[in-house]
């Protein structure tokens, strides 16, 4: 269990807040959410392994010149919130790149799923017993590890009217005070219903929730657009 005491601001939780978010990770997932959190007023830096990376740059310039950039370790200083978007299979060493110094105390969004991208249809390279959510909770037990969005494309993630009708988002972690901070901070700067959020329990649900990728990969191909989710409806 994570034992560390989130240092985000409580203000998180009041409507308006504007806070520093750093981004980890700048292909499409990293894009879509930095774009969103500047467009919606808050201070974002966008971190790769280079300060000047020609995707970073090219986000930057996409915003309007509004985010920043940097690399893993200046960005995750910069951020009272850090939200992990890099490729699953990289997203540990990412963030030892943006230092455990960096990391101690914060919330982190873990977005990212472990695909093995060499393979057709990609597979998982953890599942059943352990995940990426939980092995990034064990390599940085002081920081407070919320797995959340890696269940829908990233442009449902930050507009999920674009899906007629009620549909779900999974949410897990150690920390129930910080799920609950990162439920309302999805609800209010991407519009996510929180009725529609459902908290799975702790860390070890991210097997779950990064195992439905076999079957989400497979509706994809069948449905012929990722813009799709799950409803989930209890019985009477």
């Amino acid at each position: 269990m994570c034992t560390a005491q989130a240092i985000v601001p409580s203000a998180i939780l009041e409507n308006n807040y504007r806070m520093k978010i750093a981004v980890l990770g700048t292909g499409m997932v990293g894009n879509a959410l930095a774009t969103k959190l500047v467009q919606v007023g808050h201070q974002v830096m966008m971190g790769s392994r280079t300060a000047e990376s020609e995707a970073g740059r090219k986000w930057r310039q996409s915003a309007g010149g509004k985010g920043e950039i940097g690399t893993f370790a200046e960005a995750a200083a910069f951020g009272e919130l850090v939200i992990s978007c890099t490729n699953g299979a990289n997203s540990v060493g990412a963030l030892r790149q943006a230092g455990e110094e960096n990391l101690r105390g914060k919330i982190l969004i873990d977005v990212s799923n472990p695909l093995d991208m060499s393979q057709r249809p990609p597979a998982l390279t953890v599942c059943n017993t352990d995940s990426l959510g939980e092995t990034i909770q064990r390599e940085f037990p002081k920081t407070i590890v919320v797995k959340a969005l890696n269940t829908v494309n990233c442009e449902v993630m930050i507009n999920p009217g674009i899906i007629p009708g009620a549909h779900n988002l999974f949410i897990c972690g150690n920390d129930v005070a910080a799920k609950k901070k990162v439920a309302q901070f999805i609800s209010e700067n991407f519009g996510w219903e929180r009725d529609n959020i459902i908290d799975l329990g702790d860390i070890t649900n991210s097997r779950g929730t990064e195992m439905f990728l076999a079957l989400w990969i497979r509706l994809w191909g069948v449905l012929g657009t990722p813009h799709f989710n799950l409803h989930v409806v209890r019985a009477r």
